[in-house]
C-alpha cells in the first residue's frame, strides 16, 4: 500500500519513528491497536531517536511488540514481530521456531518527490506455521483488517505531517513579512 503526502520525508519520519503502544501510538484506530488512548498529535522529542534492536509495544500492556529490524533515518524503517502463537508472545529470532508461530515483517519506506512531497510505500511480509491454517486465516481477516487499518494510518500521518509544513510555512511568512 501507498500513500503520498504532501511534506517533505524529513517531516514524515519523526512521526513513524516514535509509533508504538507505550509511545506515540499506531495512529489508526486507537480504539482498536492503542487501547482507546488516543495517538499523539505532536511530535516528541524523546522518541525521536531508534536503533536496531529496540522494542516498541504492540499491545497496551507491553506483553507483545515489534522489534526494529532496520533503520535508514528518513528513507526506511523496518519492525519486526515474530510471535509464538501458543503461548502469544515473542520468540527468540536466533534460535529455532517454534511449532506453531507467525513471524511478521511491516516496512515503511519513504522517497522524496519533487515539490517537498514524499511517497510513504508500506509492505509487509510473513511466514509462518501450521501455514494453510494461518493463510486461510490471513486471506479472510487479517489483511482485510490490516488494509482497513492501514489506510487509516495512512490518513493521520498525511494530516500531521502535512499540518506541520502548513505551520513551518505559515511561521516562514510572518517572519519574511516582518
Amino acid at each position: 500500500m501507498a500513500a503520498t503526502i504532501d511534506a517533505p520525508p524529513s517531516a514524515v519520519w519523526p512521526w513513524l519513528v516514535q509509533m508504538g503502544c507505550d509511545r506515540a501510538g499506531w495512529y489508526s484506530w486507537d480504539r482498536l491497536d492503542n487501547g482507546g488512548v488516543p495517538s499523539a498529535e505532536s511530535i516528541h522529542p524523546e522518541w525521536q531517536e531508534v536503533e536496531v534492536g529496540d522494542r516498541w509495544a504492540c499491545v497496551p500492556n507491553g506483553t507483545v511488540w515489534f522489534e526494529v529490524a532496520a533503520v535508514e533515518p528518513e528513507r526506511f524503517l523496518a519492525l519486526r514481530a515474530p510471535i509464538d502463537l501458543k503461548s502469544g508472545h515473542p520468540f527468540d529470532t536466533a534460535g529455532p521456531r517454534p511449532r506453531v508461530y507467525n513471524d511478521g515483517l511491516w516496512c515503511f519506506l519513504l522517497t522524496a518527490l519533487p515539490g517537498d512531497r514524499t511517497r510513504l510505500v508500506v509492505s509487509g511480509y510473513g511466514a509462518d506455521r501450521p501455514h494453510a491454517l494461518m493463510a486461510l486465516q490471513n486471506f479472510l481477516f487479517w489483511e482485510p483488517a490490516h488494509w482497513i487499518m492501514q489506510r487509516r494510518q495512512f490518513t493521520n500521518l498525511r494530516r500531521r505531517a502535512e499540518r506541520g509544513r502548513r505551520v513551518e510555512a505559515a511561521r516562514l511568512a510572518s517572519t519574511a513579512a516582518a
